[in-house]
């Protein structure tokens, strides 16, 4: 099923995803996509949970090569069509449906958790200041992707990868991303 929704969304929009077009592209019948998924939402949820978790962590012991290596692959990740066209219908979705928000929101958090990894083991290693929170390092580095593709409904290009990677960079080596109270002790 997962399959199907994401040839579908290649040829098409979110919002022309319907559960009858995945039942012909799938052979499975619509009730039983109801069944487990209940909506299209709920389908395309479990395909960006699963599409998502894919997307590497880096671990190459350079700081600068980690947010590189993430920073490009989010960026191949949202450059293809049909994942860009599940991340926007479901971002629509969500401002409809706060169970559709809560699974988006849930779906972030996890991966950022994940991806916090580079920042930690920068510090570990002394590339950058001791009280670096790394989820601020993460969302500065990701928040000029996302504009780019949500907002902008753009693709992201080589020229925004270095310069998103360059800006969080230099930002966490000057200590921009130190947690306040602790910067305050």
């Amino acid at each position: 099923m997962l399959a199907a929704a994401y040839e579908e969304l290649d040829r098409d929009s979110f919002a022309a995803l319907t559960l009858d077009r995945l039942a012909r592209r799938s052979g499975v019948h619509v009730s039983t996509i109801r069944r487990r998924w209940r909506t299209v939402e709920g389908v395309v949820v479990e395909l960006l949970a699963e599409r998502g978790s894919t997307l590497p962590t880096p671990d190459t012991g350079d700081f600068r090569r980690d947010l590189t290596q993430l920073t490009q692959a989010i960026a191949d990740f949202n450059n293809a069509l049909r994942n860009r066209n599940v991340l926007q219908g479901l971002l629509a979705a969500a401002a409809h449906d706060p169970r559709v928000e809560e699974i988006v929101r849930a779906a972030f958090v996890r991966r950022i958790e994940e991806v916090t990894l580079i920042a930690r083991q920068a510090v570990e290693r002394g590339e950058i200041p001791e009280d670096t929170d790394p989820r601020e390092v993460i969302a500065a580095l990701a928040a000029p992707l996302y504009y780019r593709v949500l907002i902008l409904r753009g693709s992201i290009d080589e020229r925004l990868v270095h310069t998103t990677v360059e800006a969080t960079y230099q930002a966490a080596r000057s200590g921009v991303f130190v947690r306040k109270g602790d910067r305050e002790g």
